[in-house]
């Protein structure tokens, strides 16, 4: 009996954890050294976040992020299917109110309506990366930052969006890391960010379903996979927390 009465309490205590570690509200703060970055953009501050899912982001959050960043970056995934548009609609806000705020399609943003997150982005004045490339200019310097559909989708083109980009220094916004394959031996990309695979989200002896969070370098390219900050399925994680990032670029 007190066998069974350890199990119980050990398997709630570990469930406990599993929740928190869910809900966390961590930012990490990475330093990463570009290629060929303009002077202009030394310790240029991006703050990336992917797979909101079912969460709405914390004050936490957006006090450490605001007036500390020079742009928002969303990875994609900020809803699934039976998520509330007015949960998203409000999380949109708040990003966008940070800084100039931009965002590619996940997986799961196609699931509801499509067309009326659409609307909501552009309410909020978020440029929508679909295969396309913007530039960012300062003090008469300039980088591209791209976008791709998601690589569920048919429409995803790499190809497309580097066509459209101009600048020597590309940062890729992919919801999908598994864009990495697809890099050619020599490419103009120097950075790719990226989420989806939530790390694993589960994890047990070190092992996941998915890739845990991290950063690494593919063909000359620095590929960044963050572990998301949200959940699908069970509000829970284990050995892959919930995250956020700033990302400082620095000249390499």
């Amino acid at each position: 009996m007190i066998y069974i009465i350890g199990l119980v309490v050990a398997g709630l205590l570990l469930l406990s954890y599993m929740w928190v570690e869910a809900h966390l509200n961590r930012i990490v703060t990475q330093e990463l050294e570009i290629k060929d970055l303009p002077e202009s953009f030394e310790s240029y501050r991006i703050f990336f976040i992917s797979d909101l899912h079912n969460r709405l982001i914390s004050n936490k959050i957006l006090s450490k992020v605001k007036n500390n960043v020079d742009v928002v970056v969303i990875g994609g995934d900020v809803m699934e299917k039976g998520v509330s548009f007015e949960k998203v609609n409000e999380n949109l806000k708040q990003l966008s109110n940070l800084a100039p705020c931009y965002f590619v399609w996940g997986n799961n943003d196609y699931e509801e309506n499509p067309k009326k997150l659409e609307k909501i982005l552009q309410g909020h004045h978020i440029t929508i990366l679909k295969n396309g490339a913007v530039k960012i200019t300062k003090a008469n310097e300039s980088i591209n930052l791209l976008g791709i559909d998601d690589l569920s989708t048919e429409n995803a083109s790499l190809e497309q969006a580097l066509d459209s980009a101009r600048e020597q220094t590309k940062i890729l916004i992919s919801h999908n890391p598994d864009i990495q394959y697809d890099l050619p031996v020599s490419n103009e990309i120097q950075l790719i960010l990226s989420g989806h695979t939530h790390g694993g989200q589960i994890r047990l002896f070190g092992w996941g379903l998915r890739e845990k969070g991290g950063t690494k370098e593919v063909n000359g390219t620095k590929v960044v996979i963050s572990n998301g900050y949200g959940t699908t399925t069970l509000p829970l994680r284990l050995m892959a927390p919930a995250e956020s990032h700033i990302f400082i670029l620095k000249r390499k």
